[in-house]
């Protein structure tokens, strides 16, 4: 993948993908960690979860406003990186209150905002180099790899700390437990939900609970200290990235030096720079509804996984949910990749077979040490969506490839409205998968639950879409950016994300009130209708995008 591209690519790779880590590590685990420790409804959580999507995309406008001015965007980068690990620290301090975690939680967006634009500007600035401009939307697909090889690892550290942590006290894991405990200390417990605190509390503990009072506290203590434990994982990430950029910066193109001798156009007609930010905004549009609907993934699509989705499955179906087992297929799978690429020869042939092999005795390993049944905590399910990525980055890079040396490869914007419609039809798999479910309110510990088949199919498609559109959108803009807006631009897009992160709330406030098949079905809707506003305009973008 990395094939004919510039070494500055690395940087920015590595650089994303240790600051995504933290990143995700994070939002694998927020919303359990709002109603765990601050007893709070999914709706306020919700709030709180959106609020903050919506500030680490929107301040992305201030990054790449000050960027734009200065043209050091190298060292805003730096300071966005010390900002969040600063944050990060903040949130793994336990036992504070929940102004004190939504302070911290600013810290760390405003940081992205200083950060994640500006880091992306710079990628489309390696590649408005003539003799690497066919390659941007290549580019942009590895660069978002290296978000999602960090997303991937992201939540199974998460969990892996949690659970250490409420081990080492004597305790299992339940996620079921904090809401009783809430219920408990707030005197609303029915007669059956006290029934079944008192049994789960002797199971996790492992003997009989005679004073549930002090018990239920303790329990809730070491349960949200867990996930401090977890956020101070995030922040070790930080470092890491940190550290690759610093050391290798200098590989990263300076836009100022660039300027001063001459190298880099700094203007554009103001007609040509009408129409081209025309057309931004007109994506910009679009991908609101896009990011309302994929970020459900930490929201409504996690409730879902922990109040509707089985906990427990099959040693096979375990291969997925096990980081390890999970690596291996992913190995294998590249080594196959190897194998079919007729342009793999010798050693690397060699080397695919080795991988090949590797994995699958890496993961039949580890199927062999599997139980019959296998629990699982329900951020586990967030891996999906970046093992989905690294899987498929490769096989999508290489079918616009194969579709370009054909020349009927898709427009970028082509690419954008087709992610649309995958982003519909995903949602619609879990609108199928929920039709028999009862409501949120009417939910008990014996309420059925649903296959993990629902959810991974929606995470499949939905990665499918995002490879469609994410990437695609980042190198659209950096390709239409007028040049002296090029920060704020990539600023805009993430602010579009913000506007769409702000509207998540909807689907929590949706999820506690209406059916949840109905959930889904309002974000079928209004992906079709932004997929339908994309293509109607298509004409304008394609325009706009040629280089």
């Amino acid at each position: 993948m990395f094939k004919g591209h510039p070494k500055s690519l690395y940087v920015a790779f590595f650089a994303n993908m240790g600051e995504r880590f933290g990143f995700y590590t994070m939002m694998g685990i927020l919303v359990y960690y709002l109603t765990a420790k601050y007893g709070l409804s999914p709706t306020k959580a919700g709030l709180i979860y959106s609020i903050f999507y919506a500030s680490i995309y929107g301040l992305a406008l201030v990054g790449g406003i000050v960027a734009d001015r200065t043209k050091n965007y190298k060292g805003i980068i730096f300071v966005g990186l010390i900002t969040m690990l600063i944050g990060y620290v903040l949130m793994s301090v336990p036992g504070l209150g929940l102004v004190f975690t939504v302070f911290a939680l600013f810290v760390i967006a405003f940081g992205n905002g200083l950060f994640k634009g500006n880091l992306q500007a710079v990628v489309g600035q390696i590649y408005d180099d003539k003799k690497y401009t066919h390659l941007r939307d290549s580019a942009f697909s590895v660069f978002y790899m290296g978000i999602n090889v960090g997303a991937l690892f992201a939540p199974h550290a998460a969990a892996g700390m949690i659970n250490w942590f409420i081990h080492k006290q004597g305790y299992e894991r339940n996620d079921l437990l904090p809401s009783l405990i809430h219920k408990f200390q707030e005197g609303t417990l029915n007669v059956n939900e006290a029934t079944d605190l008192q049994e789960i509390a002797n199971q996790v503990s492992h003997k009989t609970i005679t004073d549930l009072t002090s018990w239920t506290q303790h329990y809730l203590d070491v349960y949200s200290t867990g996930f401090n434990w977890a956020f101070g994982v995030a922040g070790l990430t930080m470092v890491f990235s940190f550290l690759i950029y610093v050391f290798f910066k200098n590989r990263l193109p300076d836009v100022k030096k660039q300027e001063e001798t001459g190298e880099r156009i700094v203007e554009l007609s103001k007609t040509e720079t009408r129409q081209r930010l025309t057309a931004l905004f007109l994506v910009f549009a679009v991908v609101i509804f896009f990011w309302m609907a994929f970020h459900q993934n930490g929201l409504t699509m996690s409730f879902f996984a922990r109040d509707y989705t089985v906990q427990q499955v099959g040693s096979f179906a375990f291969l997925f949910f096990d980081l390890w087992s999970l690596v291996a297929l992913i190995v294998g799978f590249y080594g196959l990749l190897q194998l079919f690429d007729k342009n793999v020869k010798g050693k690397n042939k060699i080397i695919g077979v080795v991988m090949l092999a590797g994995g699958a005795l890496g993961a039949y390993y580890r199927y062999s040490d599997f139980s019959e049944v296998n629990p699982f905590s329900p951020e586990l399910f967030q891996p999906f969506n970046p093992s989905f990525i690294v899987i498929l980055t490769p096989v999508v890079v290489g079918l616009f490839a194969w579709l370009r040396k054909r020349n009927i490869e898709p427009t970028t914007p082509r690419k954008i409205g087709i992610g649309m419609m995958l982003t519909s039809i995903a949602f619609l798999v879990l609108l199928v998968g929920s039709l028999n479910l009862v409501p949120f309110r009417e939910l008990t510990p014996e309420s059925p639950r649903v296959g993990v088949g629902w959810l991974i199919s929606t995470y499949f498609i939905l990665t499918v879409a995002e490879l469609f559109l994410s990437p695609m959108g980042i190198s659209f803009v950096s390709k239409v950016s007028p040049p002296k807006y090029q920060g704020v631009m990539q600023g805009a897009w993430l602010g579009a994300t913000a506007v769409g992160n702000l509207f998540l709330g909807i689907g929590s406030y949706l999820y506690e009130r209406i059916q949840i098949w109905q959930v889904w079905l309002v974000f079928v809707v209004l992906s079709l209708i932004a997929s339908g506003f994309i293509f109607s305009i298509m004409k304008k973008l394609d325009k706009v995008s040629k280089d």
